[in-house]
């Protein structure tokens, strides 16, 4: 078998058997196959694509290449969530104490942000003491005892995934969906939860700009789920406008903990409780009415908020922290920005809020290693609301003046305002099953 005959295979369209799939994913891994060769490939995957049968392959390959965990010991059925990433989106912290509350079980493995704003591994290590490298017997451990644990990608999993996420990042092939699938499902499969609830997103703020991509990214990573014998479905959910109000790591543990209290509520809230409830279904805990209740009465009832404390204590954080929200890191500065005219909020650039928040410091890049857990943005409206000239438009939080000013003028040409409200666009687009 020659890789110069696959690439030539896929190049024309015509399907690789799950052999040489295997051998091209194993060859690369233990770099038999050299990285000029595997770009060409992935180059010809970008621009022909692959069947779902050939994309439902390569995952298992990428899986494969690796260690899988056995999430046997935790005894029952266990449910893990992906969401395809956006501004703002903090919903693993909501979701994972409301299944736990309602008695499923979330053991997950998230990363740290890259750009724009942190991951979900920066925003929980911004509550003070708060691990997120546990042994995996520990892993278990907390997960079958407090019901949800959160750590960060650990030990040989999905090596293939590293390799080759780096090399398309090199040769400009990020954003082919057959790509994207194996990258993602990869990772969940290797985790080993026995069913995956992705959510799936659009629009400015996303990698897929349109509902109808999104739902083609959708399609396939069920398919590849599925194929692995895996319960699997899918949301299609609208990232138009950043989740919620906050954006950046402290600032959106702060107001995860103020939704827990009952304190708050705005899309995030309704796409939180959607999830959990899908989630519940998958563990055959009722119907999507009864799980929908049982979600929100977690969270009504204080018991989702009792879970992500015993979370966090279970990981060596300060639970404290559901009490006094004044213990998480705070900004060294702050600037609240005015709406300079009356006007209906029609839309917020998502893409913008994220860049002013890496300027402020919420954000990764490899110029700036470090995040500040304090830095962040919170909106003080949101799409559709209607504010007058003076009313607080939103508030900056770095770590000097002169960042948060330069913050400030990009945030608040990112917010659009006119004379008439915008058609509005419901959160969730679409559910798939």
């Amino acid at each position: 078998m020659q890789t110069y005959d696959l690439i030539q295979k896929t190049r024309r369209m015509e399907p690789l058997s799950p052999d040489e799939i295997t051998f091209l994913v194993e060859g690369f891994t233990k770099g038999e196959i050299p990285d000029y060769m595997m770009s060409a490939w992935l180059m010809a995957v970008c621009c022909q694509g692959l069947t779902p049968e050939e994309t439902a392959v390569l995952t298992a390959a990428m899986r494969d290449s690796g260690d899988c965990l056995d999430l046997s010991p935790v005894g029952a059925f266990t449910t893990d969530k992906h969401s395809t990433g956006g501004i703002g989106d903090k919903t693993t912290l909501l979701v994972a104490p409301i299944v736990a509350a309602c008695g499923g079980f979330v053991p997950k493995m998230s990363g740290r942000g890259l750009g724009f704003t942190g991951g979900t591994i920066d925003k929980l290590e911004s509550i003070p003491g708060f691990s997120t490298s546990l042994p995996i017997e520990r892993f278990l451990e907390i997960t079958k005892t407090v019901g949800c644990c959160v750590i960060a990608q650990s030990g040989d999993l999905t090596p293939a995934d590293k390799k080759m996420y780096a090399l398309r990042n090199l040769t400009a092939t990020v954003d082919s969906i057959p790509l994207i699938c194996a990258s993602i499902m990869s990772k969940k499969l290797a985790l080993g939860a026995d069913g995956i609830l992705l959510d799936v997103k659009y629009g400015s703020g996303a990698f897929m700009k349109t509902p109808e991509d999104a739902e083609i990214l959708a399609r396939l990573m069920i398919s590849a789920g599925k194929a692995a014998g895996k319960s699997c479905r899918a949301l299609i959910t609208d990232m138009n406008a950043p989740l919620g109000t906050a954006v950046g790591n402290a600032l959106e543990v702060t107001e995860v903990i103020r939704m827990l209290r009952g304190e708050l509520r705005n899309s995030l809230t309704e796409l939180a409780t959607a999830l959990a409830a899908q989630m519940l279904v998958m563990a055959d805990m009722g119907n999507i009415v009864e799980c929908r209740k049982k979600a929100e009465d977690a969270v009504s009832s204080g018991a989702a908020l009792e879970k992500f404390a015993a979370m966090i204590e279970a990981q060596g954080g300060d639970a404290h922290v559901c009490e006094t929200i004044g213990l998480l890191p705070q900004a060294a500065c702050s600037l609240t920005v005015k709406a300079a005219r009356r006007g209906f909020i029609t839309a917020i650039q998502s893409e913008e809020v994220g860049l002013a928040c890496l300027d402020l410091g919420a954000g990764r890049t490899a110029a700036q290693p470090e995040i500040d857990p304090g830095a962040g943005v919170v909106l003080h409206r949101t799409v559709g609301d209607f504010i007058s000239a003076g009313d607080p438009l939103l508030t900056v939080y770095g770590k000097n003046q002169t960042v948060c000013e330069t913050a400030a003028v990009r945030l608040q040409n990112a917010v659009e305002l006119k004379d008439a409200p915008a058609a509005e666009h419901p959160m969730i687009y679409k559910i798939m099953d």
